[in-house]
């Protein structure tokens, strides 16, 4: 008999594990074909700027007076010289190095520092919130474009000196960003049942909060790396970025402005790459937003 009703005892029915969150995100992210044709496009810009020395045709620092101001088409010089004679496509390779640089790292330490102010500010707010954001909006009152010269003229021109002025110029929108999520987070009932259970801050900040505010603020962190790309190419264009003769595409242009009239083509070169590279991030951080809407 207990044979028979081991037997007859039902198997455990396995259940499918539901797609966690992220991939959903990547599911969502492959079906929009804008966002991966400019992944694509970013993809083959940063290969070019870390393969350069290997896919260069020229030094980019070498040039020749009888070579200068040379057009698109030219045997041996396929997009043309610069006003010191300099092959074209080789300085828009190695600028491509420096302007990545220049437009990328400044957002992802934004992104540390103001996630850790916001996330700080609005967790614990009252008078703690006040005194950090309204220092925070004093930094915030001030246009992007403005604040970078301001801060980049005060530290002197240089690459180091324009990644802290850009990285000092974006910590306030994250920081307000973070601030905004985590007020939101913090006054929802699990965060509550979680402060009455008696856990401390971190715990529940680490636990329940960042996972929470981490999405929205990476979002809106990545829509800053096509605003970081103009601005880097600005300072530079200012002479208060990368100094010459070092190639980037922002002081590529300005060493190109008188050449404006004799070879319009070519002088428009580097702006191109900066249009394109920025549009890019452009549509990329717009399909990531929309594959990270869950209602999407």
């Amino acid at each position: 008999m207990a044979a028979i009703t081991a037997d007859i005892v039902p198997a455990p029915i396995a259940v499918p594990r539901s797609p966690g969150f992220w991939s959903g995100v990547l599911h969502r992210l492959c079906r929009d074909p804008v966002a991966l044709a400019a992944l694509a496009v970013l993809i083959v810009i940063v290969a070019i700027a870390i393969l350069a020395p290997y896919i260069a045709p020229y030094d980019p620092t070498k040039g020749s007076v009888i070579r200068r101001l040379k057009p698109i088409g030219t045997e041996g010089y396929f997009l043309g010289t610069d006003e010191l004679g300099r092959d074209m496509l080789s300085r828009l390779i190695y600028g491509a190095r420096l302007s990545l640089i220049m437009g990328v790292v400044p957002v992802p330490i934004a992104f540390v520092i103001g996630s850790i102010i916001g996330i700080v500010a609005g967790y614990a707010g009252g008078l703690t919130n006040t005194l950090i954001m309204r220092t925070v909006d004093v930094f915030y009152a001030f246009p992007s474009v403005l604040l970078a010269v301001a801060l980049s003229g005060a530290l002197g021109s240089g690459l180091t000196n324009a990644l802290v002025s850009l990285t000092v110029v974006f910590i306030p929108q994250i920081a307000r960003v973070a601030e905004s999520v985590t007020t939101q987070i913090r006054s929802l009932d699990y965060v509550d049942a979680a402060r009455a259970s008696g856990a401390p801050a971190f715990t529940i900040i680490r636990v329940h909060v960042l996972g929470n505010v981490l999405g929205p603020i990476f979002v809106f962190a990545t829509s800053l790396i096509s605003v970081s790309m103009i601005l880097a190419s600005g300072l530079s264009f200012l002479g208060l970025g990368v100094r010459p003769p070092d190639a980037e595409w922002g002081l590529m242009l300005n060493t190109l402005r008188t050449a404006i009239y004799n070879n319009p083509a070519v002088a428009a070169l580097p702006g191109v790459m900066i249009f394109v590279t920025s549009i890019c991030f452009n549509l990329f951080s717009d399909g990531l937003r929309q594959a990270m809407d869950v209602k999407s």
